[in-house]
């Protein structure tokens, strides 16, 4: 199923980088920025991690909560954010459910070659639980800018 704005956000339940399980509803009342990527420690995930670690003031300014995801596991995600100095959670979905619930994993083109993998997406969530803006196939260059853009439009801040 196609998630579409206003739709409401799949709940789930993952673990995240100290093995405690965190649910979306544990945000209920708060703008989350739900964002999915491929693997940890690789040169585009950690540019994007490390974006979101230094705009993270900014973006709890904006009463958001960011949420990472990869199929990477708990132990996995602890060192990543040690190594980065990470400032938020990382979650563990190694059997890949939530991904799937959120479109966000499916075939992906390398070099010509079809394979499954993660599709970097991110989503943000309003404080009801709805998807209030999505996007897919996300280039990380200026896409913090873009999502800050959006949560003050999503607000009626002044930009």
């Amino acid at each position: 199923m196609e998630l579409s704005i206003n739709a409401q956000a799949p709940n789930f339940s993952l673990p995240n980088q100290d093995d405690a399980e965190i649910s979306l509803q544990d945000f209920s009342g708060s703008w989350v920025v739900l964002y999915f990527y491929p693997k940890d420690k690789t040169p585009g995930c950690t540019k994007e991690a490390c974006d979101f670690r230094d705009n993270l003031l900014e973006l709890n300014g904006l009463s958001a909560v960011v949420l990472g995801v990869s199929p990477d596991s708990v132990k996995s995600h602890q060192s990543f954010i040690e190594k980065e100095k990470l400032n938020f959670t990382l979650l563990s979905d190694s059997n890949k459910n939530i991904l799937k619930a959120y479109g966000a994993w499916g075939l992906k083109k390398l070099y010509g070659k079809e394979y499954e993998g993660v599709i970097r997406s991110t989503f943000i969530i309003n404080p009801q639980g709805k998807i209030a803006f999505m996007w897919k196939n996300v280039k990380v260059k200026g896409h913090i800018e873009a999502i800050k853009e959006k949560l003050k439009e999503l607000q009626n801040l002044p930009s």
